[in-house]
């Protein structure tokens, strides 16, 4: 089937707008057979009290939000698509403007056309503070899709609930997101967590650790960022949790660092059996090359934010020249072995983005968060309002192209627990499937 028509039967619109006639004039004429019918009834049978006609009150039609016209409805983002995290920042992107152009191409949605609107931030919570709110009270976007990157995050959060614009993905997994009671706006029922959050990541890791290496001492070098320490505070959770032999041994570095050697040095002189590198993409290289430099050989699990070839092409060569190589992991979310899934998003960015982007973990992660906003809409029944958006959003559970299943239903907003293993290749090149999206429980109940 070709991709157009595919797409045209995924994106059949799912509101049926439905009216009631007022009656005709024919209706409101009197009868006059029907009124003697009446008079004749009265004289035979005792009069019944009559109740004043109730007056049905008038409906106020519903009114849209911000954002909606009758052609449009406008969404927008702040992302840094330029300076360190531009590698990250792009794709993404990109990855949201080519499901958005697939929808449009297919007649939109809800009878209309997704505008997508753009504020580079550069990585810099100031400057994506002040571009959120640029978004809301100047732009007037609907919606914000595809909130980028920790800084930001942190700083805007207050600001997305005071204002309860619905915030559909965020680019991160910082533990403020994680929220079992969004069950008002002030709570945050607005927004829309999709990815993992870094907590239970750092508890997924170790489950990991302990089934692939059967670890008991869980080494972490962390960065002093929220990312850095809320996957702390995952792995020192899950090994509290498991008690017994296990312990943690925990060095901390800066965001960024060019040298983490005493940081390494630690590991290596507490002799731990896994290293668990807790940073995004900037310093995960730094930590791989300080570990090959001091020839700690012990196995790696870093965070899904790091699974993508562009990260590890940083350290690709002097990983690809050990001789004795010690195994790299990611925690994904994502599995690549659903060929459907898959091949709908290289189809999507091949034929209505950017061919470059077709084998991107970036662009995949913006394509998932377009694919939410859209099926958020399509699931939103009645006007085009902020409530009745949050209502759909919370209708009904959620399939993760290419991932696990997420329900945003009785006020849960936990991002998705269900995550896949990857390895990176001895070429240090590509990342390898090593096993499927599991739930953190399900591989927990194998390591007892």
């Amino acid at each position: 089937m070709k991709i157009k028509k595919l797409v045209s039967v995924l994106l059949v619109l799912v509101m049926v707008l439905s009216s009631f006639a007022a009656c005709d004039k024919k209706g409101k004429e009197t009868n006059t057979d029907s009124a003697q019918k009446v008079e004749d009834n009265k004289e035979t049978k005792k009069e019944e009290p009559t109740q004043a006609p109730t007056e049905k009150p008038t409906e106020k039609p519903e009114k849209v939000s911000q954002g909606v016209t009758d052609t449009t409805i406008k969404v927008g983002n702040a992302a840094a698509t330029s300076g360190a995290l531009a590698a990250v920042g792009v794709p993404f992107n990109a990855g949201i403007e080519a499901y958005f152009k697939m929808v449009n191409d297919a007649g939109g949605v809800q009878g209309r056309k997704l505008e997508f609107v753009h504020i580079d931030d550069e990585f810099d919570p100031v400057k994506g503070k002040a571009a959120t709110e640029t978004l809301i009270n100047d732009e007037k976007v609907f919606a914000i899709v595809g909130h980028f990157g920790t800084p930001t995050i942190g700083a805007t959060l207050d600001i997305l609930k005071e204002t309860g614009i619905p915030t559909v993905y965020f680019a991160a997994g910082i533990a403020a997101l994680y929220n079992e009671d969004a069950t008002s706006v002030a709570k945050g029922q607005g927004l829309f967590p999709v990815q993992p959050i870094y907590v239970t990541e750092g508890r997924l890791m170790v489950a990991r650790a302990i089934e692939e290496h059967q670890a008991k001492k869980i080494g972490i070098i962390y960065t002093n960022d929220d990312a850095g320490k809320d996957l702390l505070a995952g792995v020192e959770n899950q090994v509290s949790k498991l008690g017994g032999d296990y312990s943690v041994v925990k060095e901390q570095i800066n965001p960024g660092a060019t040298d983490v050697s005493s940081a390494v040095l630690k590991m290596k002189e507490d002799n731990v059996d896994v290293i668990v590198a807790a940073s995004i993409q900037a310093t995960l290289p730094t930590i791989i090359k300080g570990l090959i430099a001091q020839g700690v050989n012990k196995p790696v699990f870093t965070t899904y934010s790091n699974a993508d070839a562009t990260t590890i092409s940083n350290f690709a060569n002097d990983y690809a020249a050990l001789t004795e190589k010690f195994p790299i992991y990611s925690n994904a979310w994502l599995d690549l072995s659903d060929a459907e899934a898959l091949n709908l998003f290289v189809k999507g960015m091949t034929d209505f983005g950017q061919p470059d982007y077709a084998k991107n973990a970036f662009a995949m992660a913006g394509w998932i968060a377009g694919h939410f906003m859209v099926e958020g809409l399509k699931r939103t029944e009645g006007a085009l309002n902020w409530e009745n958006f949050i209502a759909g959003m919370e209708s009904a559970e959620f399939q993760i192209p290419m991932g696990g299943t997420l329900n945003y239903a009785d006020g849960q907003r936990l991002g998705t627990q269900s995550m896949s293993l990857l390895k990176v290749s001895d070429d240090g090149l590509a990342w390898e499937s090593v096993k499927p999206v599991e739930d953190l429980n399900v591989i927990l109940e194998r390591t007892k």
